[in-house]
């Protein structure tokens, strides 16, 4: 059955999972909300928003070098206890982290991390190529916020789809293992260096 965007959008505010878990619990409820939000905890799902605000002080700095030695990522993960950054499904995280920041490139963790003046500069430069494409004055900023949607997709880790799983995004791919070993799970920081690349400035 198909279900409505904004009932997706409403189940994701209340529960804080992920879109595709908030749509397919919705699907296997036959689009009853309550329904779908118990689907969700039962799942665990509904629980990684509110772990999100308990302090990480532990986790893993790890490093991926791809082969032949030309592409390395270093990436600190955090979670809140040592015994969790020990486990194999924590390990594993962090090095699907390094691979997708190695695959993918992104520039930002999340959306908050884009100075706003980057943001302005890309906005102005898709509203410009609307506005010449002869696009109607009260559609341009549907298609600037479309393209900026793209643009986050491509630059913000959270945002980009998962390399293993490109029907998920990496925020989604992390609620998931918040859920899964329950605790408050943070991407700290990284680096990606290629080989003869240089810094920009």
């Amino acid at each position: 059955m198909t279900i409505p965007a904004e009932i997706v959008s409403k189940l994701r505010v209340q529960t804080g999972a992920g879109v595709m878990d908030c749509k397919r619990a919705l699907q296997e409820a036959e689009g009853d909300f309550e329904r779908a939000i118990i689907i969700l905890r039962e799942k665990g799902l509904a629980a990684a928003a509110r772990k999100a605000n308990r302090v990480v002080t532990e986790g893993l700095i790890s490093s991926y070098v791809h082969t032949g030695g030309k592409l390395g990522v270093l990436v600190e993960v955090n979670c809140e206890t040592d015994f969790v950054a020990r486990t194999s499904e924590f390990q594993e995280l962090v090095k699907d982290i390094s691979m997708q920041i190695a695959a993918a490139n992104p520039l930002y963790i999340q959306r908050g991390d884009i100075p706003p003046e980057v943001i302005e500069k890309e906005r102005a430069i898709y509203r410009t190529q609307a506005m010449s494409s002869g696009k109607p004055e009260k559609v341009l900023e549907k298609i600037v916020d479309g393209k900026m949607e793209k643009y986050y997709q491509e630059v913000c880790l959270m945002d980009q789809p998962f390399i293993k799983d490109p029907n998920i995004s990496i925020k989604e791919y992390l609620s998931q293992k918040i859920a899964q070993l329950g605790e408050n799970i943070v991407v700290a920081r990284f680096v990606r260096y290629r080989l003869g690349e240089e810094k920009k400035k």
